[in-house]
């Protein structure tokens, strides 16, 4: 794992990128790699896990913590760096070892006992979907590969008709203690049982199936609703969906990152919706009812005369329900004026006639221009 790029320089931010750059960042990069956009580069789907990877940990607080203290090893236990930098692959976790080794078991390190329950693998995955489908919501499925419990042994990994037994070494403790007398005093050391290595249970006869593992592996679909309002770079988690735990141990999560493939006409931001639309110049200058697209279907919106280019026109409650089920946001227009092009003769002169029977009254900003250049150039 040495070769493990630093989540930060993933992610293309600083270390004390704040919520929102990091978000953003993501955001950025997801639909740059993700692998149903980039079907003829075979890096971007390992690039879209690392991504990923790097933002499941920097988005969440506490994981933030411990990755800017421990590095890795803060978030991986199973990565050898070991934290607070201690070296020689020795972490925090082999300080429970020592002192368990040293007292008798103290603070009950979970790290040598095999048969702790534990929880499953959490699996991350990602769906694609249309603007429409991320404003209104839809279902969709997706397909992951997890680990089952064998459905001939239960997950037990004996044969039918027979069961683990508990390992009479170590009496199920999946651990061994000897005592020791020094010049200090007397001192107890715990290791893996070798008659079971640290399960506390022996399996006489194995399933045959799953080869006494208690494990297979299998294909899944499974639905995802997505809520209306969900944002580019979001994440859905599928409480209990992921591998089976092992020991008694609950399941693991399915974390669903979402993309939302470009619109033609929209663009997003949050929950408010941004469209352009060209206008002609009589259109500006005299108003009119323009027929505006929205996430709802076109509707009718009056614009005022002498509307200049770039004017945004705020249209309220138009936008896109927020995740929250908090209301909707708004749409905001934003008209552009046309230059004509390819005129005919008449159509020229027509303008020519037009410009020729316009005053400073009829063109204030270009009045104003021209006062201050004035003003500017005739100083002393």
């Amino acid at each position: 794992m040495a070769d493990k790029r630093d989540y930060y320089e993933v992610l293309g931010v600083e270390k004390g990128a704040s919520d929102d750059e990091i978000k953003k960042a993501h955001r950025r990069l997801a639909k740059k790699y993700h692998p149903d956009l980039n079907k003829d580069n075979p890096e971007a789907a390992e690039k879209f896990k690392e991504l990923n990877e790097a933002y499941e940990v920097l988005s969440d607080k506490e994981k933030r913590a411990k990755y800017d203290q421990f590095g890795f090893a803060g978030v991986d236990p199973n990565y050898g760096g070991g934290a607070g930098g201690f070296g020689g692959g020795f972490d925090m976790g082999d300080l429970g070892d020592i002192f368990g080794s040293m007292f008798g078991g103290f603070g009950g390190s979970s790290r040598s006992r095999r048969n702790a329950p534990q929880r499953g693998e959490t699996l991350q995955q990602h769906v694609v979907l249309s603007f429409e489908e991320a404003a209104f919501g839809c279902e969709k499925e997706i397909s992951v590969t997890r680990y089952e419990n064998c459905e001939s042994c239960g997950g037990t990994g004996a044969a039918a008709g027979s069961s683990p037994e508990t390992c009479s070494y170590c009496r199920g403790s999946g651990q061994v203690t000897q005592t020791q007398r020094t010049p200090l005093g007397m001192f107890q050391t715990s290791a893996p049982c070798p008659q079971c290595q640290g399960t506390g249970k022996i399996i006489r006869n194995p399933c045959k199936k799953c080869g006494g593992v208690g494990k297979q592996r299998r294909n899944r679909t499974l639905k995802v609703n997505i809520p209306a309002g969900i944002d580019d770079g979001q994440s859905i988690r599928l409480s209990g969906q992921g591998g089976a735990g092992v020991n008694g141990g609950p399941s693991g999560d399915v974390i669903v990152t979402v993309s939302i493939r470009p619109h033609p006409i929209f663009t997003r931001d949050g929950s408010d919706v941004i469209c352009e639309i060209p206008i002609s110049f009589t259109q500006a200058a005299l108003g009119d009812t323009l027929q505006v697209p929205t996430i709802d279907g076109k509707i009718e919106y009056n614009i005022p005369e002498g509307t200049q280019t770039g004017t945004v026109f705020r249209m309220r409650g138009k936008g896109i329900q927020n995740v929250n089920g908090r209301g909707r946001g708004d749409q905001y227009v934003r008209v552009n004026i046309e230059v004509p092009k390819n005129l005919t003769h008449k159509q020229k002169e027509l303008l020519r006639e037009f410009e020729n029977s316009t005053t400073d009254e009829n063109q204030v900003q270009r009045k104003g221009f021209w006062d201050k250049v004035k003003q500017a150039f005739n100083k002393e």
